[in-house]
């Protein structure tokens, strides 16, 4: 007898072999202890730097005249400006000073928490700008040390926080042991708030993505309108921050990939499962037996 036979389909992929792509970058990802106890280092090295930057009073005063005969000279406008919007309400006062006081480094956290667990390329560029950014801010609080617009006569502005609450710093700016006063430029309130803007559009892909930027710009109208920091303090930052952003680049290619891998890798797994429901769904309708199919037998 000669017959020929066709191979048996072939059965469907089990769905537990099925392979689940993982999330892109996670190699990227640095160990979390190691960089726990370098963000802490960090921190301490700024709080150190800020208070061996404290006592040069004097010169400090007089660098807070120059810093406004400067404005003067490059017609910025008057910070007095801003705070006298603020003063209409003593509720907007309060608010800028709640703000000035709690925001700052809480958002900056949660920035470098969120990029660290969503977008670990981009938190290691983030935590490079940052470093090298503040580690420059200490540079300049060492060696220009600057007493901010409210403790200046000649400013004539209006100590928010002393007069309105809350305040981080104490009444006597030579006895505060909590914060050095004489560290205004650059500002790092608006520093760090800008590169978290600027980080969080560039790991991102929302169209409004771009609304990150209120967040810097509300820091400058509460930093200036309470008269903690000079215009001066924010232009310098932000030359700062450029300087840093120039020379630590971005990883090429991976604002596209890495905003959207996550998705993608989601997205191939609910297909993979589709796949494997749909195969298990088949079987279970009507099973074909895996037997040979005899064609065209003949005796």
């Amino acid at each position: 007898m000669d017959s020929r036979t066709e191979p048996a389909e072939a059965e469907p992929e089990p769905a537990a072999a099925i392979r689940r792509p993982s999330p892109p970058s996670t190699a990227a990802r640095p160990p979390l202890v190691r960089e726990l106890l370098l963000v802490v280092g960090l921190f301490v090295v700024y709080k150190v730097g800020r208070q061996l930057a404290d006592g040069h009073t004097a010169e400090a005063f007089r660098n807070a005249n120059r810093v406004w005969d400067w404005e003067r000279t490059l017609h910025l406008p008057g910070e007095g400006s801003v705070q006298g919007a603020l003063l209409h309400s003593d509720t907007v006062v309060h608010l800028a000073n709640t703000y000035y006081a709690t925001v700052h480094f809480p958002a900056t956290v949660a920035f470098l928490v969120w990029m660290y667990l969503r977008r670990p390329v981009h938190y290691v560029w983030a935590r490079r700008v940052l470093a090298a950014v503040t580690a420059a801010a200490l540079a300049l609080h060492l060696t220009f040390p600057l007493a901010p617009p409210r403790l200046l006569a000649a400013a004539g502005l209006v100590d928010t926080g002393q007069v309105y609450g809350p305040t981080v710093y104490g009444a006597h700016p030579a006895t505060d042991e909590m914060a050095n006063q004489f560290a205004a430029m650059p500002s790092l309130h608006f520093g760090w708030a800008l590169m978290v803007a600027i980080g969080l559009i560039a790991a991102t892909r929302s169209r409004l993505r771009w609304l990150w930027l209120l967040h810097p710009l509300l820091t400058l109208l509460v930093i200036v309108g309470t008269a903690n920091h000079y215009w001066l303090d924010a232009i310098v930052a932000t030359a700062l921050l450029g300087i840093a952003l120039a020379v630590i680049r971005l990883p090429r290619g991976t604002g596209a990939t890495e905003a959207h891998g996550l998705v993608a890798a989601d997205e191939a797994s609910d297909e993979a499962d589709g796949a494997a429901g749909n195969s298990g769904g088949a079987g279970g309708a009507g099973e074909k037996e895996s037997v040979p199919e005899l064609v065209g037998a003949r005796r």
